[in-house]
């Protein structure tokens, strides 16, 4: 069961991705910040969506969210073809710049979590300089080991005593989205997976241009960049993802064009 004021659903294979756009999200996040709630917010692209369908444990993290968000044109299309036509790419990237302007505003402070030492330094450098009187409650790189039971609560406590009212994770999926589902509900913030934009707002990774991030082929530009990193997980991913989007698109499509008649 969603909260009322969560946005319409549409599944994406079988897994649920948020209707709206970047600016409707943001305030929405916004609002619930501001009023202190416990909630978390999925970015998601094609990686997220297929560990989600290999994973039944990771696909109740998803359906558990408060929101979904389509990061990615092929959910786009997707969504489009299941009837949210007017659907909108809400990228990691925009989202963030869109809440770090909301949280300036109206005075939400905003806690870093993930990254690199030298990425999360860079992060915070540009968002104190491009946002003005932005209250960061805090920024710290976690080991990217397993943390001990006794960590884990000292960075609870870390959090809670900050006063944050948005914390920015970037720990990498599926890893930064399992965190949040277990701190919900233990943080008075809304917690938002942003680890892929980190490093472009930092300035550390080029973004792909905007025809190519249209046009769905923002995967081939990341490619180039980290072709050792990146190939095994596209094929792993992508191919899986075509194969069996298609037959659900088709179907999608027949079904409307029924209804149509």
């Amino acid at each position: 069961m969603h909260p009322p004021d969560t946005p319409k659903r549409v599944a994406v294979l079988r897994q649920p991705v948020s209707t709206g756009d970047t600016e409707s999200m943001a305030d929405l996040i916004a609002g619930w910040a501001a009023l202190g709630e416990s909630r978390y917010v999925c970015v998601a692209n094609v990686h997220m969506v297929m560990e989600a369908e290999r994973a039944p444990s990771f696909a109740r993290v998803l359906e558990a969210a408060d929101l979904v968000t389509p990061d990615g044109m092929p959910l786009v299309w997707m969504m489009r073809s299941a009837g949210a036509r007017q659907q909108t790419r809400v990228a990691g990237y925009d989202l963030l710049v869109a809440l770090l302007e909301r949280a300036r505003g109206l005075g939400l402070p905003v806690y870093f979590l993930g990254a690199t030492p030298e990425t999360l330094k860079a992060v915070v450098r540009r968002a104190e300089s491009e946002f003005p009187g932005l209250v960061v409650a805090g920024a710290v790189s976690p080991p990217f080991r397993a943390m001990s039971p006794e960590e884990v609560r000292a960075q609870q406590e870390a959090i809670r005593a900050s006063g944050a009212r948005l914390v920015l994770v970037a720990l990498g999926c599926p890893r930064q989205e399992r965190w949040m589902a277990e701190h919900k509900g233990l943080l008075s913030a809304v917690m938002i997976g942003l680890g892929g934009a980190f490093p472009v707002f930092a300035g550390h990774q080029g973004r792909a241009p905007a025809w190519m991030r249209q046009a769905g082929l923002e995967w081939t530009y990341r490619l180039a960049l980290e072709p050792d990193r990146l190939w095994r997980r596209y094929l792993s991913t992508n191919l899986p993802f075509i194969v069996r989007a298609i037959p659900q698109a088709i179907g999608q499509a027949v079904r409307r064009r029924h209804r149509d008649i």
